[in-house]
């Protein structure tokens, strides 16, 4: 059973101590590919640094996160542009919205997000969307920038039906977690009806730790509980789900399997 993990921050000083372990522990689930989302300026150093150490598994992607932006973001755009025009990445991400804290800098957020998208369009790359307290917002950029070379997923999907319909109708996939196992999500009810070609597996470790293991560091072996508990709300196996997610999550980021 192979199994890839689109989002997963396994670069953090969380996993500093048992690194190692922690790719083992994975390889053992079948997890095959690991993506790696870029934050800012300050973590890029530590994600390549993973990506060189497992140049065939960890692969990354490069963006300016949304709580990342400032005053500052200009600096941190172009540095973001420069990297992609000097190294392979397999995606804009970690990219988009975030209004949940405040929304101080939600003018920069938003010409942040769209130069990224812009991007993306121009490297032919998929995009990771981070949204929070912007959904609407976040889609509105999608539509207003989507041909056929914008491409990619909604990270962390935990929204509504309507939302997730939505999110079909550009094309996009939908990013599925740790959420999923938790008891009151209601992630199960919508992710029941929303076809399995317009889903992935993703961890966002060390966050978002699945059942059984919430409260815990997340890691990337976890995601089998993720596709466990996705193919009991879909009454299917746990291989067709993997099937599916993997072909997924390899037609979107261009991946051989």
């Amino acid at each position: 059973m192979n199994l890839i993990d689109t989002h997963t921050h396994l670069y953090l000083d969380a996993f500093r101590e048992d690194r190692a372990k922690v790719m083992d522990r994975a390889k053992e689930k079948g997890v095959r590919f690991m993506l790696l989302p870029n934050i800012d300026y300050s973590t890029m150093d530590s994600m390549m640094a993973l990506h060189l150490q497992y140049p065939k598994t960890c692969l990354p992607m490069m963006g300016l996160h949304p709580t990342s932006v400032n005053n500052d973001f200009e600096k941190e755009l172009a540095f973001v542009e420069e990297q992609l025009q000097q190294q392979k990445y397999y995606g804009v991400g970690e990219i988009g919205i975030d209004l949940y804290w405040d929304n101080q800098f939600e003018e920069q957020q938003r010409e942040v997000f769209l130069f990224q998208l812009r991007l993306a369009k121009k490297h032919r790359l998929p995009v990771s969307i981070h949204t929070r307290n912007a959904f609407e917002m976040v889609l509105e950029s999608v539509k207003r920038e989507l041909t056929d070379d914008l491409t990619g997923v909604f990270h962390c999907f935990t929204g509504t039906r309507d939302e997730a319909y939505q999110i079909m109708d550009t094309g996009f996939k939908m990013g599925i977690g740790g959420i999923i196992t938790f008891k009151n999500s209601g992630l199960g009810l919508v992710a029941k009806e929303i076809p399995m070609e317009y889903l992935i597996l993703e961890t966002d470790a060390p966050y978002l730790t699945p059942m059984p293991f919430r409260g815990k560091r997340n890691e990337s072996a976890y995601l089998s509980f993720i596709a466990e508990k996705l193919a009991k709300i879909k009454g299917i196996s746990v291989e067709e789900v993997a099937e599916q997610t993997t072909m997924n999550a390899a037609s979107l980021f261009h991946l051989s399997l």
